[in-house]
């Protein structure tokens, strides 16, 4: 059996990342991030301003638009319905492009909405996504939420009221959900806090997709982009340490550094191993694994890119920092940490007590275990 990407697959990386460096360079990602500024007493942005929201709006929507005209969205959409039919395993490539350049935007969210919410596929509506009480990102601009209410699947129409999008309520995504604006880390990403999900709010579609696949394929997915988050934190750092020089030669010789640089390689190949294998597979438990070791490969790599940068990694000038701090947004997205070392848990340790993972059995395995 050939684990390779075929040639196609290599193409489609090739062109999406062409694609994506020429659509989101260095420097758009810079303007939204200096537009939110360095964090002060108040946080990112102008005091009042939590999160910043320099991610959200304006920027967000006009990059929407071109992906959308790209095809970014519709990538999984048969053909008749105006997409290109492409599978799971391409759609991690593409997004693992898009994590490397820091895409920002509820990209997962409206990729999944293509072909429920209208417009979504073209990239003429931004939707978000909620499958439990908790930080949702760019609620405050999004013209539809996706709603992961334990099996069932629905659409909220927001109605962010900017004229590009498809909704037609006058009612804001936080004030329908009882939203609150909290402070992001990330500066590009706002964070809106929903307390509870509505009940029975929102429309079910026609044809309902099955709730339990959509959340897989959203742990996926944001798994994709913490792998690109990870790849690049990795070359960012070998270009570093070759470049820069101490007490006569390049950074990058010393035996400690190139330790530091290994580890940084074997997190992101495993990760890369791990999240192919499950757009394969499509199991909850390797979604689990692979989610996993891709959300410690783009914060464990990004810490340890930011610890070679030296002095100027702690900057708000080097570009780790973006990594860094995405990172830890898309770490708490769809699936946890706790949550997949509690599923991995279940499933290797059938046999044991039900709760032990939790602790609620730990007494009964104890006894087990001295009767032996």
């Amino acid at each position: 059996m050939d684990f390779q990407l075929s040639d196609d697959q290599r193409a489609l990386r090739t062109g999406t990342r062409q694609l994506l460096a020429a659509l989101f360079p260095r420097e758009r990602l810079r303007a939204m991030v200096d537009a939110g500024g360095p964090p002060g007493p108040a946080g990112p942005g102008s005091p009042g301003s939590p999160g910043g929201a320099t991610g959200d709006g304006a920027s967000v929507r006009e990059l929407w638009r071109e992906l959308g005209d790209a095809g970014f969205f519709s990538l999984r959409l048969p053909e008749e319905r105006g997409g290109t039919g492409l599978g799971l395993p391409e759609a991690v490539l593409v997004f693992e492009e898009a994590g490397r350049v820091l895409l920002p935007g509820p990209l997962v969210a409206t990729h999944l909405a293509a072909g429920l919410v209208e417009g979504a596929a073209e990239g003429r509506v931004l939707v978000t996504a909620l499958d439990r009480p908790g930080p949702v990102e760019h609620l405050a601009s999004a013209d539809a939420v996706l709603l992961l209410d334990r099996a069932t699947v629905r659409i909220l129409r927001a109605g962010a009221g900017t004229g590009t999008g498809t909704a037609t309520g006058t009612a804001t995504g936080p004030r329908m959900l009882g939203a609150r604006p909290v402070q992001a880390v990330d500066p590009t990403t706002p964070l809106h806090l929903v307390s509870q999900l509505p009940d029975g709010a929102g429309a079910i579609p026609a044809d309902p997709p099955d709730a339990a696949r959509l959340r897989r394929e959203a742990a996926l997915l944001t798994a994709a982009l913490q792998l690109g988050s990870a790849l690049r934190t990795v070359e960012m750092t070998v270009a570093h340490v070759k470049a820069r020089s101490q007490f006569g030669r390049p950074i990058g010789t010393f035996q400690a550094v190139q330790h530091l640089c290994a580890q940084m390689f074997v997190r992101a190949e495993i990760a890369r191993c791990s999240v192919y294998a499950a757009s394969l597979t499509v199991t909850f438990g390797d979604i689990s694994r692979a989610k996993l070791l891709a959300d410690a490969a783009a914060v464990r790599n990004a810490r340890d890119c930011l610890q070679l940068h030296g002095g100027f990694g702690f900057t708000w000038d080097a570009d780790v920092h973006p990594h860094l701090k995405r990172a830890w947004v898309r770490a708490a997205q769809w699936q946890s940490a706790a949550e997949a070392e509690e599923a991995l848990a279940e499933e290797l340790l059938p046999e044991f007590p039900a709760g032990l993972s939790t602790g609620q059995g730990e007494a009964a395995a104890n006894v087990e275990i001295s009767s032996e």
